[in-house]
């Protein structure tokens, strides 16, 4: 009789022992380790201590994250949570891993169970214990294995819970998550609207301001015209009338008009006997009210004239000359200045570029039969008009640009400025009003200065 040895082949007697059943099921995912101790028993091989539970392993992140809760924001919970639930999915496929073995496990006891059966009844004396010993061996292994499925089918549960918790908790952290940004974009959205609602109050404010500061410049206006009527009542004429070599000359001429920027000044005929302006030829002047100096206004050759800003504190003289015969007239006191011009220009300044709309009369001496709104840019730098989406003309502040109020041009003489941007290329342009037209000025003289180019009228040397 024949001891069963280790060298047993399998397929030596794969004829002799019948196939495993092909229904065995088994509910569990996880084998337990074994070995042979002394006496033939089987010994339990303990874990290490370092590898944890899989229930021990879920149970302590989740306790991790719900004590972190609290001070962890939204977003930082949500991904925490999503953490939580790739770790318990990853659990989940090593379970199933680990199932697959332990079926394998089952598989291989079945067979060796079977196989020992078969060998029993083949066998007899000592070999023949040995088999049952070995087969009493294999159904203790068994039972414990079975043992060890249900734990870990309870096991499988409680991490299958902890997995719906940890969905359920992230999906409520992303509600949340949305929610919070919905509501900051509302939020975000209120404040660009309350925003909107100031710069239009501002708007308005100015509007109303500008509106009122016209107003009461007109009435300042009317009142100083109608004291300067009480002063001529009680005076005599304000206007020095002259003529070369003869001081017995009648009054030919005389000015109409406030003298006062924004204003125009008029020069008409005060006699029958005067010619007619249209045959005479005409030159304003400045002259400095203390030392009586006089300055030539180049290209004020009209009749009409309205003054600039470097007209202010001057008195106006004009020169009317016809047939060998020159008539003076001037005002009686300076230009004076317009109401607020001065603040609002240095509010302006401290912008990088101002924008005014404008209408081109004419272009390069020529009328300009369009009357579409342009943009006239003046910056720290340069000077820029626009139409639309079209530059027409851009040119940086150089001793060539000319830049002063229009010479004649009837009643809209205050509202327009001559512009020569570059040598041939020049326009005269009519604004909204007569303090965009004087700032305008002012501002585009400001910043060339600043680059040390003066902007002057035509010819003009001052």
């Amino acid at each position: 009789m024949t001891r069963l040895t280790h060298g047993y082949s399998y397929a030596t007697q794969k004829d002799a022992v019948s196939p495993v059943s092909t229904d065995v099921f088994f509910a569990s995912s996880r084998f337990p380790h074994y070995k042979i101790g002394a006496n033939n028993q089987i010994v339990e091989v303990k874990e290490d201590a370092e590898m944890s539970s899989m229930k021990d392993m879920v149970a302590r992140e989740t306790a991790l994250l719900l004590e972190q809760q609290k001070r962890l924001s939204v977003r930082d919970l949500a991904s925490k949570f999503e953490k939580g639930l790739a770790a318990a999915a990853k659990l989940s496929d090593e379970a199933r891993l680990k199932e697959a073995v332990s079926l394998e496990k089952h598989v291989l006891l079945k067979k060796l169970r079977d196989t020992l059966e078969a060998l029993r009844g083949r066998v007899a004396g000592t070999n023949k214990d040995d088999v049952e010993e070995a087969i009493a061996m294999v159904e203790a292994i068994a039972v414990h294995l079975t043992q060890r499925e249900g734990e870990l089918i309870q096991e499988k549960a409680e991490v299958k819970k902890l997995a719906t918790f940890l969905k359920q908790a992230s999906n409520d952290a992303k509600k949340l998550v949305d929610e919070e940004r919905a509501f900051a974009l509302a939020e975000i959205e209120n404040a660009r609207k309350a925003v909107q609602r100031v710069e239009e109050a501002l708007q308005e404010h100015e509007r109303m301001s500008q509106a009122s500061g016209k107003q009461d410049l007109d009435e300042l206006m009317k009142e100083v015209q109608e004291a300067r009527r009480i002063k001529m009542l009680h005076q005599p004429s304000r206007l020095a009338i002259t003529r070369k070599g003869d001081k017995n000359t009648p009054h030919l001429y005389d000015i109409d008009g406030t003298e006062a920027l924004g204003s125009i000044l008029f020069i008409y005929q005060c006699s029958d006997s005067a010619p007619e302006l249209s045959e005479c030829a005409i030159q304003w002047y400045r002259l400095m009210p203390e030392s009586g100096k006089k300055e030539l206004i180049s290209g004020a050759t009209k009749s009409v004239y309205a003054p600039e800003p470097c007209d202010v504190g001057r008195i106006l003289q004009a020169e009317i000359s016809a047939n060998d015969q020159t008539t003076t007239v001037a005002t009686s006191g300076p230009v004076d200045p317009a109401a607020g011009l001065g603040s609002y220009v240095e509010a302006l300044v401290r912008r990088h570029d101002t924008e005014f709309n404008v209408v081109v009369i004419q272009m390069n001496g020529a009328d300009h039969d369009s009357h579409a709104i342009h943009v006239l840019h003046i910056g720290k730098l340069r000077m820029k008009l626009c139409r639309a989406n079209t530059t027409m003309v851009k040119e940086y502040y150089s001793n060539s640009m000319q830049l002063c109020g229009v010479r004649g041009g009837g009643n809209a003489a205050a509202q327009a400025v001559y512009w020569q941007a570059k040598a041939g290329h020049s326009f005269v342009l009519a604004f909204e009003s007569e303090r965009e037209r004087n700032a305008a000025i002012m501002l585009a003289r400001r910043f060339a200065f600043d680059c040390n180019i003066t902007l002057a009228g035509p010819d003009a040397g001052a």
